[in-house]
């Protein structure tokens, strides 16, 4: 440009030059000489170059697949557009070229108009790089039949139109019934087609049908507007009245699957993910199902799913899942949720349970607390395992020593010790719902509780013990274990609670409708309850006791619903041919306790994990479907494996879990960590047990509490069955079990109003504090003992540690307020020594009401 401008103004001189010469040539001479030429303009300032445009940001798109498939007019496809890991769906540019073939939706759904083939072009806005898919369309000219189980029934189950609280529920809604959640088809053709003389179908004008009518409102209907008129949906329910109501034809494939892409992500706060679910035929082929299946979030507070499988996640940090539903089947998208802090330093991995958790951690960029100091891990340890506060003499003589595999050696102490087999004792007791009825019941409560605290102190494998109760046959005097059948009487609760309590499993819906969040039918349920047919029962020796035995009969058992009896089947399996002669829970026992199963040892690992941890891996932690997925999969597949090749060994369980760096983590929360209560970055808190906290109460203040038909002072952790919450308004109203079902969810562990009532103000605490042998008692006649020692010793005992210089200073000022004032003789009643117990007895009151004594921490 430079060079250009100064070029121009030499020609413009030039050309003037040039016409000067030129005039003067042609001209007579003039008498004056000419003017002398205009001097040439200066020089135009050349243009600054214009700045190179920055580079745009490269995208590494890509589909869930290079080819697609579109096969009749009504079909269609969800896209899933990822740049990286991230979902950008909904924020990309989607062509299709050429653009007669198919047209996709600003959510990514594709659809056909017309045959042929075509290229799925994607781009992202502000971005260079795209990705490309191939589309064939074909059979659009063609009306494909609608299939009535597979295309009619989901728009039903869609709308909640077949659900429990609307047609769904028994005997349906303003006499019209669906089956529940559409898993019988066939009786919901029958009841739509025929029943009141088929009226609520129009054949000869779909859209004036009174089924459509009422689902868009056009006339009233109580559960308000369900369908939009045009919707597709609303087209599939014209379509197949339109086609003569046609019922699901028995030749063709049926479902054996539905898979959900992406199955598993890890995303950042506050994004979202569309999901694209696809049904898996009998015959090989596949199909879109993502616009008609269902969705629902397990944690509503870190996800939030749409109608249309598009999730949005909120800036809660851990793991959270999508279930996904469709007919009987389920699927399960799992996300993982990051707060992307920098982790410097993890405390050194102890075994395969710190390795699982940590690289969960980091992953998770969220930092673990610190390790717990000596203090809180006795007091911890000793409460989870033996379920009882540590003594003053067993807390000094752990801190002073010095050893460093102290830990270890205090866990194996604690397994060895009878509180340890007592503690678990009441707590399966309650789970086989040791209850004593009746108070000819006590003989044989005893004995099963004493059964299990016997077989938990040998370390009875698991399995063996599981074995021993579902085989159970004789006398209970001379076989406890057939305690249980006593308890459960009816076949079918029977199974459901061997189900939940040894495989995780919740039958119970399945009695009577296909589980909805599981595969089980009803032949399931009724083929898994025939296991226990054969339980028979005669009179036994003492009153009200039974004799179990086996009836030598055929197992089997009928599903009142088809009319089929089915023979014994293990879940999932087929059904086993088992002679009368033989007991048919021999069978069932060796299924569920193979090293195979899939349900039983990480059922138990779970239940145990939650014991030790306050949240369970699964949660509930007796409910470990596929659709209620564990945080840490893969940790449970490994506990599960350890235990399985340790022989069950309940005992060794417990080792590996205590002696994790994980378990020994501090309970105080940091700066980032404090709203986790699923990744284990810290040790969670929870309130002692009734019994626990009742012993605990009695150790600290020096009393004792006297139960019928017990040992005077027996510790309410070695209690055998329910009765004895009669005795005690302590144990009920802070939520010891009546033993009635085989939840754990029975136990209360919530604090409330009432518990804290019964803390501050009841007879009973205020008459344990101020007994004259109690811990107060005894403390303040020791006056030759420094208030030091004395105060210390209350601090010992409560919370397993020696007090601090400011809760030593309070309570020697409330020492010193309580003696000025019997010195004063401010009240006549108040003798000096009366003013030292109450002195103690107020110290005691107020540590037996702070959350470090309530709670394990």
């Amino acid at each position: 440009m430079i060079f250009r401008s100064h070029i121009s103004a030499l020609l413009f001189a030039g050309t003037l030059f040039f016409s000067s010469a030129a005039i003067a040539q042609e001209q007579p001479a003039a008498p004056a000489p000419a003017p002398a030429p205009a001097p040439a303009p200066a020089p135009a300032p050349a243009p600054a170059p214009a700045p190179k445009p920055e580079p745009l940001p490269q995208a590494n798109l890509t589909l869930q697949a290079k080819d697609f498939s579109l096969n009749g007019p009504f079909s269609g496809q969800q896209l899933v557009v990822s740049e990286k890991s991230r979902d950008v769906t909904h924020q990309a540019n989607i062509a299709i070229l050429p653009p007669e073939i198919a047209i996709v939706d600003s959510h990514g759904y594709l659809q056909p108009k017309g045959n042929g083939t075509a290229t799925i072009e994607v781009t992202l806005p502000g971005h260079s790089g795209k990705t490309s898919a191939k589309l064939t369309v074909g059979g659009f000219e063609k009306e494909p039949p609608v299939h009535f189980a597979h295309d009619v029934v989901p728009v039903f189950t869609k709308y909640g139109c077949n659900g429990g609280g609307c047609h769904g529920k028994s005997g349906g809604q303003n006499n019209f019934r669906l089956s529940l959640l559409g898993y019988e088809p066939w009786n919901d053709h029958e009841w739509l087609v025929r029943e009141s003389r088929g009226r609520r179908i129009s054949p000869a004008a779909p859209e004036n049908s009174l089924l459509l009518l009422k689902a868009t409102g056009e006339i009233p209907h109580e559960g308000g507007i369900r369908l939009e008129k045009d919707s597709a949906d609303y087209q599939t329910i014209t379509r197949w009245i339109r086609q003569g109501l046609p019922d699901s034809p028995e030749e063709s494939p049926v479902i054996e699957k539905i898979s959900v892409f992406p199955d598993d992500r890890v995303v950042t706060p506050n994004s979202e993910q569309q999901l694209a679910v696809t049904a898996h035929f009998s015959n090989g082929t596949v199909r879109d199902i993502t616009r008609t299946a269902i969705y629902e979030a397990n944690q509503e507070e870190m996800a939030e799913v749409d109608m249309n499988g598009h999730v949005v996640f909120g800036k809660q940090t851990g793991s959270t899942s999508v279930m996904i539903r469709f007919q009987e089947h389920v699927a399960v998208f799992r996300a993982t949720i990051p707060l992307g802090e920098a982790i410097d330093q993890l405390p050194p991995a102890k075994n395969f349970i710190d390795e699982q958790v940590f690289s969960k951690l980091s992953l998770l960029g969220l930092p673990p607390s610190q390790p717990a100091d000596d203090s809180s891990f006795l007091r911890r340890v000793t409460v989870d395992i033996a379920g009882r506060l540590p003594t003053a003499e067993e807390t000094k003589s752990f801190l002073a020593d010095t050893q460093p595999d102290k830990r270890q050696k205090k866990i194996d102490e604690l397994l060895a010790s009878p509180d340890y087999a007592a503690y678990f004792a009441q707590k399966w007791a309650g789970i086989l719902r040791n209850k004593r009825a009746k108070d000819t019941y006590q003989r044989g409560t005893y004995a099963f509780h004493d059964w299990l605290r016997q077989g938990l102190d040998e370390n009875k494998p698991f399995d063996a013990l599981v074995t021993d109760v579902l085989t159970a046959t004789g006398e209970i005097g001379r076989n406890p274990a057939v305690g249980y059948y006593r308890a459960v009487k009816d076949q079918k609760e029977q199974m459901q609670d061997i189900a939940q309590v040894f495989l995780g499993i919740r039958m119970q819906c399945a009695q009577c409708h296909h589980h909805p969040y599981e595969k089980w039918s009803q032949d399931d349920y009724y083929s898994f309850a025939a296991f226990f047919t054969t339980v028979g029962r005669k009179k036994g020796e003492q009153p009200d006791e039974e004799i179990i035995f086996h009836k030598r009969v055929p197992a089997a058992m009928q599903n009142p619903n088809t009319k089929t009896t089915l023979r014994p089947a293990p879940l999932g399996e087929e059904a086993l041919e088992l002679p009368p002669s033989e007991d048919p829970r021999k069978a069932l026992a060796e299924w569920m306790t193979g090293p195979d199963n899939p349900y039983f040892a990480r059922m138990l690992v779970n239940r145990y994990w939650k014991h030790f941890f306050s949240v369970g891996l699964v949660e509930p932690e007796d409910d470990m479907r596929v659709t209620n997925p564990a945080t840490h999969p893969e940790l449970l597949d490994a506990l599960a494996s350890h235990f399985v090749a340790s022989g069950f060994d309940l005992k060794d369980l417990i080792r590996t879990i205590c002696n994790s760096r994980t378990y020994q983590l501090d309970s105080e929360p940091n700066s980032h960590n404090v709203k986790d209560t699923q990744n284990y970055s810290r040790y969670y808190p929870k309130r002692l047990q009734a019994e626990v906290l009742l012993d605990a109460i009695n150790l600290v203040s020096l009393s004792k509490d006297n139960f019928r038909n017990q040992p005077a002072g027996v510790r309410a952790t070695w209690l055998p069955d329910d009765k004895f919450n009669e005795d005690s308004f302590f144990l009920t109203v802070f939520g010891r079990p009546e033993m009635d079902s085989a939840c754990e969810c029975e136990r209360v562990a919530d604090a409330n109003l009432a518990q804290s009532l019964h803390l501050i103000n009841s007879d009973t605490i205020q008459n344990k504090l101020s007994h004259g042998e109690g811990r107060a008692a005894s403390l303040a006649k020791a006056m030759d003992r420094p208030d030091e020692d004395r105060l210390s010793e209350i601090y010992y005992y409560a919370l397993s540690r020696a007090p601090s210089k400011e809760e030593l200073d309070a309570a020697r000022a409330h020492l010193g307020r309580k003696r000025s004032k019997a010195a004063e003789k401010e009240d006549d009643d108040l003798t000096p020594e009366k003013a030292e117990q109450e002195a103690f007895e107020d110290i005691l009151w107020a540590l037996l009401n702070t959350k470090e004594f309530l709670f394990n921490h």
